[in-house]
């Protein structure tokens, strides 16, 4: 069929997203982001991806001025556009992993991070030491089939305290349960005194969908959350 949601878009555009997506074993996934970074910039343009701009406008709005000095990790960071867009807001001290090196390639090559390291996360820890980051950011990472809920932790090892956390996920139809389960996961840490939440905004148009199925009320896109939490300086004891 011609008409309808998504149709908009190139097909190689709507077969790479959902093949990301797709239950595949993580040798695989990262081969597949190695082959995909060299168009990937262009994929996403096409699909009007705004969560790299909502995350970054977020967190430049919860953080104390001046962000400068400030020392950022953004966590499955790509080809770095969430790099590009925190740039823009006055970061300037950016580390960045990532489980793909063809990815950390296309990221090195923008010049907006100071260190670049390989890393798969929920398989290995985050190369770096506790509380060594003013903010951690994990934009588009978290989802089924993508990096598991159980990093938050780890997240948050590596975050100062009074540090925040810029995370985000998709409201559409095939990831309503890994985020009810990341929900879960960031409300028990929340009540366990690890961190308290600043914000979670929900946009209606965070993505064009690729599918019918996938589409917010027939808008033609799926929708997404930005969350921002901010790490508890001294965890306080429970009462009861």
């Amino acid at each position: 069929v011609a008409s309808g949601i998504g149709m908009g878009l190139p097909a190689a555009v709507r077969d790479r997203v959902a093949a990301v997506h797709r239950g595949s074993t993580l040798p695989e996934r990262l081969r597949f982001y190695d082959g995909w970074a060299a168009c990937y910039e262009q994929d996403v343009a096409v699909l009007e991806y705004r969560a790299p701009h909502l995350a970054a406008a977020s967190l430049a709005f919860a953080f104390p001025a001046p962000c400068a000095e400030a020392r950022l990790l953004d966590v499955a960071c790509g080809t770095g556009l969430v790099a590009l867009e925190l740039h823009r807001r006055g970061f300037r001290c950016l580390h960045g992993v990532d489980g793909s090196a063809g990815m950390l390639e296309r990221a090195r090559s923008t010049g907006l991070y100071q260190e670049l390291r390989l890393c798969v996360l929920g398989r290995e820890p985050l190369p770096a030491p506790a509380e060594h980051y003013d903010a951690v950011t994990v934009v588009g990472a978290l989802g089924e089939g993508q990096v598991p809920t159980t990093v938050l932790p780890e997240l948050l090892r590596v975050t100062k305290p009074g540090g925040f956390l810029c995370l985000t996920t998709r409201s559409n139809p095939s990831n309503l349960r890994y985020k009810a389960e990341l929900e879960a996961a960031l409300g028990q840490l929340e009540r366990s005194g690890a961190w308290q939440k600043q914000l979670a905004q929900e946009v209606e148009y965070w993505e064009r969908a690729t599918t019918e199925e996938e589409s917010a009320q027939g808008t033609g896109y799926i929708s997404g959350v930005v969350y921002i939490y901010q790490k508890c300086p001294v965890p306080h004891l429970e009462e009861g």
